[in-house]
């Protein structure tokens, strides 16, 4: 009544046998265990059994049929071993996805716009589809679309992880039988050749050139405190201040939704004092933000801040707000623990790692010249260059290539060649 065939491939189907029925259809089964498909088959013979005699099927395979889920139930109901199970007619992605996003009232209006955005872009794809008809292929075909539109792969990423989220809730919801975009790669992206790291003598330039002290407090609020601009920025108040113990508190609507509810305390840098020094002696008597003439969160503090630099003779950098942000973090993780600065920032070392932290060149400097220690105590170890072994160059002669950035940093280049020179008198330089 039914067998179990093993495919070239790997897979197995279960052929039927009805009698005089010729066509005997087949129940493809995929990559199974041999005893898994075994047990199916024992299953399906009851059910053709049952069909055959009109008595009922047994128990333990009805139950066996009513946990079925999936690809599975779908090919016994096309091949008319099992009743299909009453469902609504499915809607179509634009009616469940609008309506699904007008449900969400406890989203913020850019996690909104966010939402609305990708929604259109994915309904712009699939067209009039109902929700049951989209498949793993439409998933996969929505993002070489984004690609043939020249769409950055961050921006990919999250629209593709907000199309997960839409069938997730069509499939709690029992509108679908299993998610399509279960399966698309939609992670976290962090485009590291959009990093850039603000150094102090950019920033100096910057707030130089910005036009008043409020604008100069925004940028310092940004570089110097890690603030995210313009969110946290604005929502600062004089009475977050605390001068008395050197603390300001920073409320971020961002992680409003965490147990702390999104408040945090930061220290009161010397950078962010005198900002916030200068910006309160201009203060009107009263005043209750930090910052009073931007209250529109819908303002475009990026395109000024550009204008700035470039009036400071500093080329805009991608990112420009994140990447001030980012470089507070990078320089405050040098010089404490992780877990404060993360603390201080209002993020996560996991969410640091992968879109704060930078390696700059001063890392570099810093570890050659701290490693120069050990290349003093070791150079008689070390290889030595074909260059090494002529006994240096006319920069500094009878020092050893090897040893000569060392030797640089050291002032040698300062003395006369000689018995004065104290690279020449270290043993562990001279060639």
């Amino acid at each position: 009544m039914a067998s179990v065939i093993n495919e070239p491939n790997g897979r197995r189907t279960i052929q039927l046998s009805r009698g005089e029925d010729e066509r005997r259809p087949k129940v493809r089964l995929g990559k199974v265990s041999k005893r898994d498909a075994q047990a199916i088959k024992r299953h399906v013979e009851a059910i053709l059994r049952a069909q055959a005699s009109g008595e009922a099927v047994p128990i333990a395979t009805a139950h066996w049929a009513g946990t079925l889920r999936g690809t599975l139930r779908n090919r016994l109901e096309r091949a008319g071993l099992i009743d299909a199970p009453h469902r609504p007619e499915s809607p179509t992605v634009a009616d469940f996805i609008n309506g699904y996003i007008e449900s969400r009232t406890d989203v913020r209006p850019n996690t909104r716009r966010n939402m609305q955005q990708a929604a259109r872009s994915l309904i712009a794809h699939v067209g009039d589809k109902r929700l049951a008809d989209v498949s793993e292929a439409d998933a996969e075909g929505f993002r070489v679309a984004m690609t043939a539109e020249g769409l950055s792969e961050g921006t990919i990423r999250r629209r593709l992880k907000r199309a997960r989220q839409y069938f997730t809730a069509a499939l709690k919801r029992r509108l679908i039988e299993t998610n399509p975009f279960a399966d698309v790669r939609c992670g976290h992206w962090a485009t590291r050749e959009r990093f850039h790291y603000v150094t102090r003598d950019e920033a100096e330039a910057v707030l130089s050139a910005c036009p008043d002290a409020e604008w100069r407090l925004i940028f310092v609020l940004a570089r110097y405190g890690g603030l995210r601009c313009p969110s946290e920025i604005l929502r600062l108040t004089w009475g977050d201040v605390d001068w008395q113990r050197e603390r300001i508190t920073v409320r971020s609507t961002k992680t409003a939704h965490q147990q702390d509810g999104g408040v945090r305390e930061v220290p009161l840098f010397p950078e962010l004092a005198r900002a916030l020094g200068d910006a309160f002696e201009q203060a009107e008597a009263g005043a209750t933000y930090c910052v009073t003439r931007y209250r529109d969160a819908a303002t475009n503090l990026r395109t000024q801040l550009r204008r700035i630099c470039k009036r400071a003779g500093v080329a805009p950098w991608p990112k420009i707000w994140q990447n001030c942000r980012a470089t507070r973090e990078t320089e405050l993780a040098q010089d404490f623990p992780i877990h404060v600065v993360c603390r201080w920032l209002g993020n996560s070392s996991q969410v640091a790692n992968r879109h704060y932290l930078q390696v700059t060149a001063e890392h570099f400097e810093k570890a050659v010249l701290h490693g120069g220690a050990d290349l003093c105590r070791n150079a008689s170890q070390r290889p030595e260059t074909p260059q090494a072994a002529e006994g240096g160059n006319r920069h500094f002669p009878g020092i050893s290539k090897t040893t000569q950035p060392l030797a640089k940093a050291r002032g040698c280049a300062d003395y006369p060649q000689g018995e004065s020179n104290p690279c020449l008198q270290d043993e562990n330089l001279i060639s």
